[in-house]
């Protein structure tokens, strides 16, 4: 449980003595200095705080976090966090992990983990390609992307990886952009604080091999028109005069102008429910050029006991009702035997 004793600790306290080595205008630099900022705000020892990645550019992030950190295989981070999480459940147990890493080799140990509700902080880096090996299509490259990979462009209907969550009945869902630290913090501080599984999908610029992806979410010119914010109990607006928003009709969204001489009041607009998974459904399919892009907290059940904390009631009903085991009584019962050597 974090200690109140605990000296204050600041962001270069968790900041490593490594070089961080990206490529320079790398989104993931942002991404760590949000990281690095929301650490303090924990209250807890550097040395309760793991990192855990899989393969990829994302995945040098343990070495640039001065507390505990695994580099482990491609698409098994998730697989390693599960391990770490219930042998200790009191670690703050971290994944940073790529579209690449998590949603292709590794999108089976990613449904699992959601659906077990392990007391694990995902944080997926979506840049729509792979980056450390060049330039391929990803998971969630767009239709007829064209790649090195891909050179009459992808034939694969991309992941949406909020479905994916919302589908898995993962507990905590949110999507943050790179460059907001600002957003980034506050995001990733309830993430943070949830008892369960949370995700967040950042939209990640890989400025090498797939630059200005995201440019029409993050630019100021275009991103009041291609996003907006939720908040808990407030109507879904956005734009760059605040005048359009977020209307249900016939049980699907329809974006619609509202005020003076329009027909329609903020009242008529849909309001946010974090608590609704399939409110949260419906706005991981908004899209643009269709829709406007929903970032913030998406989905929240606070209601749900976590696995590992599930899995050590178990065990001390088990010690209670059969006292502690004994591995080698346990090995040697039952039917054995002994292979003796042929001379």
């Amino acid at each position: 449980m974090p200690d109140t004793a605990l000296p204050t600790l600041k962001a270069k306290d968790f900041t490593s003595d490594q070089d961080v080595r990206w490529c320079p205008g790398c989104g993931d630099y942002a991404v760590l200095t949000a990281v690095r900022k929301v650490l303090p705000n924990l209250g807890r020892r550097k040395e309760d705080i793991v990192f855990v990645s899989g393969i990829g550019c994302a995945a040098r992030f343990p070495y640039y976090i001065d507390t505990y950190g695994m580099h482990t295989i491609h698409g098994r981070a998730p697989a390693f966090a599960t391990g770490l999480k219930v042998s200790n459940p009191d670690l703050d147990v971290w994944i940073v992990t790529g579209d690449g890493d998590l949603l292709s080799i590794g999108g089976n140990h990613t449904m699992h983990i959601m659906r077990r509700n392990v007391d694990i902080n995902i944080i997926l880096l979506n840049n729509k390609i792979y980056g450390l090996t060049k330039g391929q299509y990803s998971p969630t490259s767009e239709l007829g992307k064209k790649t090195k990979s891909t050179p009459m462009g992808s034939i694969d209907y991309p992941i949406n990886p909020l479905s994916l969550a919302v589908g898995s009945h993962c507990t905590f869902i949110a999507r943050s952009i790179d460059i907001d630290v600002k957003h980034l913090n506050v995001v990733m501080l309830e993430a943070a604080k949830h008892r369960g599984t949370s995700f967040l999908e950042v939209y990640q610029d890989c400025n090498i091999f797939n630059h200005k992806a995201w440019f029409y979410a993050t630019q100021k010119e275009t991103k009041a028109e291609t996003t907006f914010m939720l908040e808990h109990g407030k109507p879904m607006i956005f734009g760059a005069d605040a005048n359009k928003g977020l209307r249900f009709k016939g049980g699907s969204l329809e974006v619609v102008e509202f005020g003076e001489g329009t027909g329609v009041t903020v009242d008529d607009l849909a309001h946010h429910d974090e608590t609704d998974r399939n409110l949260a459904f419906t706005l991981s399919q908004l899209a643009y050029p269709d829709f406007p892009e929903p970032m913030g907290v998406i989905y929240r059940n606070e209601k749900l006991e976590s696995y590992e904390r599930m899995l050590h009631n178990q065990i001390d009903e088990a010690i209670e009702k059969k006292g502690v085991g004994d591995l080698h009584a346990l090995l040697h019962e039952g039917d054995t035997w002994i292979v003796d050597d042929e001379e």
